[in-house]
């Protein structure tokens, strides 16, 4: 769990919690206004914020794109495989 931290029940072995820091420039949130994204991302401004909204959008398109264009070329390939046609008669 990559940037979780946990109590370990000594008073002076407290880890970071997921709000300490922006999520985009680390910079402290500590006395500061706390901009949420996503339920549980924390970030020190809007522009922040915005920043990690957009990355998201672009790689949300892309994803997106990569799906469309993967289910358009194998509707428009052929396959490698030799398809006979014809009439088969069993007597």
């Amino acid at each position: 769990m990559s940037g979780y931290y946990y109590h370990s029940g000594c008073p002076d072995q407290y880890g970071a919690h997921y709000l300490d820091a922006c999520s985009i420039c680390g910079k402290s949130l500590h006395n500061s206004d706390i901009f949420m994204y996503r339920g549980n991302t924390p970030f020190c401004s809007k522009e922040c914020r915005q920043e990690q909204m957009e990355m998201d959008e672009a790689r949300e398109k892309k994803l997106k794109f990569g799906r469309s264009h993967r289910k358009s070329d194998s509707k428009t390939s052929t396959p490698n495989k030799t398809v006979r046609t014809g009439t088969i008669t069993v007597s």
